[in-house]
């Protein structure tokens, strides 16, 4: 499938041809889910711990003796019943991480690179360059090209001028193409690609 290329200046630049083996795969929102799942379970911290009775520190003596007071038998004041004593069952530091094959995570990102191109939210940037890092410049160039709310994937090494004008404006995120993920396309509306970064998804999914 044919793509027109624009460049900063909302000017036309040609056409790019796209694989319809990377852009053209059928929407699968269980594929999306599954991977947008993985992704978020190895970012989770895992670092919720509680203290249990035997890591509490209060004094491990019996609080009274065992009959003849007419209370219930009790041991120490650490155990999960009396204020200041340890937690039963409370979370422990773990890894929410899971496995997910690469088949599956290599469709995912397929399928949401075809998501944003079947709703005509695909961008495709002769360059993503910049002349000074200036954010208000680079705005307006945005705001021409109908950009608010967008994921710029450049290539393997980022324009330095580009990336500092962009991370002040609010919704626009850039990453190199190495760092392309289901999760951050999805929560973008719109999506920009270089054509070096058309080149190197391509050639990495296919």
């Amino acid at each position: 499938m044919k793509c027109p290329v624009t460049t900063l200046d909302n000017k036309t630049a040609g056409d790019i041809e796209l694989s319809d083996s990377v852009f053209a795969q059928p929407v699968r929102k269980d594929i999306l889910t599954r991977v947008v799942n993985w992704q978020l379970a190895k970012r989770r911290a895992g670092t919720a711990s509680t203290q249990n009775r035997s890591e509490v520190t209060t004094s491990k003596t019996k609080i009274y003796r065992q009959k003849g007071t007419g209370r219930a038998r009790h041991g120490s004041r650490n155990a999960n019943i009396f204020r200041g004593g340890g937690v039963a069952h409370g979370p422990r530091p773990r890894s929410f991480a899971h496995d997910l094959p690469k088949k599956v995570r290599r469709l995912g990102l397929k399928v949401a690179l075809s998501a944003k191109a079947a709703e005509g939210k695909l961008i495709v940037l002769d360059q993503a360059a910049a002349e000074s890092p200036r954010t208000k410049e680079l705005q307006k160039r945005l705001e021409s090209m109908g950009v608010s709310n967008a994921l710029v994937i450049g290539g393997e090494q980022l324009d330095q001028n580009f990336s500092l004008a962009a991370r002040n404006i609010v919704g626009i995120d850039v990453l190199p193409q190495v760092g392309a993920n289901v999760h951050d396309i999805l929560r973008h509306d719109q999506l920009v690609l270089t054509k070096e970064a058309v080149q190197a998804l391509e050639a990495r999914l296919t």
